[in-house]
């Protein structure tokens, strides 16, 4: 249940040889930011748990875990304007019914339609004393929702808390944090890596086409998308399990077979401070394959680090701490997924630290000698947000996510950032 506690309470190839720290200034970091919307925590939304999607218009699509009609989230549409300003229409109020509630991780555009997961409701059965979670398919309109699966809670998994991604045949591919047929992690399951494949009849099969067993593979699917590779290699994180001694969790890759099953491959197991620890964002590759993230606790100072894995001649993967976060001014804890620009240099979001304590968005410049991380935005006071958890999304040349919390209303924002 590690990630649905997480969840609760907000609910190219470099060598690296060394990293030095250069913090930017409240002031001209804030010049970067703008707030294109606050919510208010009422019929609008609230806790925007979301990695935002842009489609060819310039729309961007969210999800928001709590707020609504009903109090059990929505799914948004933020709709841009020539005089500067952003509209907010809720395409989808949950009920907390058949539909579930509490959607986390935004929504995946595929095909012109919008998917996405819920961690709690459906038909699917009862799990912890609600229902196990769906996940979702909705028009961009708002004028057509469907359920594409209800969790059981059985060997299928449950409480699904982040982002779908699909493969080149249609297949959607997503994580739970509990269930599966294994008995680890409290009795509870210790999550799956599940397939939806569609049925000629216009249904979906569901499929765990990994189960966690709590030991070295790992636990509990993570916060972040899968990402696939030109070969249709899937890489992930798993937050926990692995190393015997520390439990800190996995990264992972499944690889399809001839016979339809996956074979499962552990590439790494964190160790804790100095190392990595619990990465709960998802992972990007570089041109050469290597694969890049963030920890949540670990680093140096234990206060959550940005990590390079390379595969070296002999198979083996070798983990390289970029950046270990102060827990500072620096900022800290980060649980988001990278992005690079075209230079190489990669942009995330911390959730604690800063020159206020609300989280920053930082950036670590790639240069002679390895990384060089600065603050690009420090988070907070109102009107500003605070405790950003997901990631940064580029849509054209400007950086866009959203803070759980902050903004005029208390209810949390989405922001731009002009790198």
């Amino acid at each position: 249940m590690r990630s649905k506690q997480f969840l609760g309470f907000v609910s190219r190839g470099f060598a690296v040889v060394a990293v030095s720290v250069i913090l930017a200034s409240g002031v001209w970091a804030a010049s970067k930011e703008k707030v294109l919307y606050a919510f208010t925590g009422a019929n609008n939304g609230l806790n925007q748990a979301a990695l935002l999607a842009f489609d060819s218009s310039g729309n961007a699509y969210g999800t928001t875990a709590e707020g609504g009609t009903a109090g059990l989230g929505t799914v948004f549409k933020l709709t841009p304007h020539s005089n500067g300003k952003w509209t907010e229409t809720v395409l989808h109020n949950f009920s907390g019914g058949s539909d579930g509630k509490a959607p986390h991780g935004g929504v995946t555009l595929y095909k012109g339609s919008l998917y996405g997961t819920a961690v709690a409701g459906g038909s699917g059965g009862a799990c912890t004393g609600d229902g196990c979670g769906t996940v979702f398919k909705l028009t961009r309109s708002g004028s057509s929702f469907s359920v594409l699966y209800n969790f059981t809670g059985g060997k299928d998994g449950f409480g699904p808390g982040g982002g779908v991604v699909f493969d080149k045949k249609g297949n959607l591919y997503g994580t739970t944090p509990d269930g599966g047929k294994a008995n680890g992690c409290a009795g509870q399951g210790c999550g799956v890596v599940y397939q939806l494949a569609p049925t000629k009849g216009g249904g979906w099969r569901e499929k765990a086409i990994h189960t966690f067993t709590g030991g070295s593979d790992g636990a509990t699917g993570s916060l972040g998308l899968l990402h696939f590779d030109k070969a249709g290699n899937i890489y992930g994180a798993a937050e926990l399990g692995g190393d015997k001694i520390c439990g800190c969790g996995t990264i992972f890759k499944l690889s399809a077979t001839s016979t339809g099953r996956w074979r499962f491959s552990r590439l790494y197991a964190f160790t804790g401070t100095p190392d990595g620890n619990s990465s709960y964002g998802g992972l990007i590759a570089d041109a050469t394959g290597s694969l890049y993230g963030t920890t949540y606790f670990g680093g140096a100072n234990g206060q959550g680090s940005v990590f390079q894995l390379t595969r070296g001649s002999n198979g083996k993967w070798t983990n390289t701490i970029l950046y270990s976060f102060q827990g500072s001014t620096d900022g800290g804890n980060p649980t988001s997924t990278l992005i690079f620009d075209a230079n190489g240099n990669l942009y995330g979001t911390a959730t604690a630290g800063g020159a206020n304590g609300d989280g920053v968005v930082f950036k670590l410049t790639h240069g002679f000698g390895g990384f060089t991380q600065s603050v690009v935005h420090d988070f907070g006071p109102s009107p500003d947000g605070s405790i950003p958890f997901y990631g940064l999304v580029r849509h054209a040349g400007k950086l866009y996510s959203t803070t759980s919390s902050g903004g005029r209303n208390g209810g949390g924002i989405v922001f731009e950032i002009t790198p």
